[in-house]
C-alpha cells in the first residue's frame, strides 16, 4: 500500500456537522488528540481538545481529533521522516491531521471581504463572520509519470536539485488528468508520448496535494530539455536506475512505487 493511503478512521460526516455532539466529544474521556507545531508533529504532547481542534473522525468509539499547538512539546518531528516506522493506518491519519491543520492555519481571515473566519462541521470548513462565505479545503491535484522507452525510463534534474526523478506538475485550469501529462512532459523534456496509462493515486498532504500516477510510452526518444525548469533529462537503464534508488532519503512518494513497479518488469 503507498504511504498514506491507509486511512481506517470514519470521519463521520453527519455527525460532525452537530456541535453538540462535536462538544461532547471533545469532554470525553478516551478521545485522542494529537499535536502539531508549525507542521511538525508533537509526538509527546498530550493537548486538550479545544475550540479549535479539528474532528478527525472515528478510532471505533473513540474520537481522534488534531490541534496545533503554539510552542512544541517535547521534540518535534518531520512525518516524512518518521512513515517508515508507523503503520499504514496511523501514517495516514497523521498526514490528513497535517494537511487539514494546515488549511485551518491559513484560512483564518475571509478572502472576499478580509473577516475573519470560525471553524464550521467540526474544523472541515470555515465560516466568515462579516459576509458569510463558507470556506472549504481546496485539494491541488498533481500528475505524476515515469515516461519509457524500449527498455529505457525518462527520469529528469530540476533545477536546484541533487538527484533525478520522475516528470510531475500541477493539473492546470481546463485540464483532464491525461492531457496535463503530455503537457507536463512535452513542455519539460520535449518528449511526445504515445500513450498514458493511469496506475494509482497518493493522499499527499504536504500541504495540500493529491499525485496522480500514470506510465507512459514515448513516441520517440527525441529530447529537448526546457533549461528553465530542468537541468538535465535522460533515457536511464534499469541498473542505472536501481543504483540511484538505493542512494534516495525518502521511499513514502508515488514516484518510488512506479519506479519499482518498472524495474520488476526489467529483472
Amino acid at each position: 500500500m503507498l504511504a498514506y493511503n491507509g486511512l481506517t478512521l470514519d470521519r463521520a460526516p453527519s455527525r460532525r456537522a452537530d456541535p453538540d455532539w462535536i462538544a461532547a466529544q471533545r469532554a470525553h474521556p478516551t478521545t485522542r488528540v494529537i499535536g502539531f507545531w508549525q507542521d511538525k508533529l508533537l509526538p509527546d504532547a498530550h493537548p486538550q481538545p479545544d475550540a479549535d481542534a479539528v474532528f478527525l473522525g472515528l478510532d471505533g468509539d473513540t474520537a481522534v481529533f488534531a490541534t496545533d499547538l503554539p510552542s512544541p512539546t517535547g521534540q518535534p518531528h518531520d512525518l516524512r521522516a518518521l512513515v517508515s516506522t508507523l503503520d499504514p493506518a496511523e501514517a495516514a491519519t497523521l498526514a490528513y491531521a497535517r494537511g487539514i491543520l494546515h488549511w485551518q492555519r491559513n484560512q483564518r481571515f475571509c478572502g472576499a471581504c478580509g473577516g475573519a473566519t470560525d471553524p464550521r462541521d467540526g474544523g472541515h470548513h470555515r465560516q466568515c463572520r462579516n459576509c458569510g462565505k463558507l470556506l472549504f479545503p481546496r485539494i491541488e491535484p498533481a500528475i505524476i509519470v515515469l515516461v519509457t522507452w524500449q527498455d529505457h525510463c525518462l527520469l529528469a534534474r530540476h533545477r536546484g536539485a541533487n538527484g533525478y526523478s520522475t516528470l510531475a506538475g500541477f493539473v492546470e485550469v481546463g485540464e483532464n488528468l491525461e492531457t496535463a501529462v503530455h503537457r507536463e512532459v512535452r513542455e519539460e523534456a520535449g518528449v511526445r508520448l504515445a500513450d498514458v496509462r493511469y496506475q494509482a493515486s497518493q493522499a499527499w498532504p504536504f500541504p495540500a496535494g493529491l499525485m496522480i500516477g500514470y506510465r507512459a510510452h514515448a513516441a520517440s526518444p527525441d529530447i529537448n530539455v526546457d533549461h528553465t525548469e530542468l537541468d538535465d533529462a535522460r533515457w536511464f537503464t534499469a541498473t542505472e536506475v536501481r543504483a540511484l534508488r538505493d542512494a534516495e532519503h525518502h521511499s513514502d512518494s508515488i514516484e518510488r512505487f512506479l519506479v519499482d513497479g518498472w524495474l520488476t518488469e526489467q529483472s
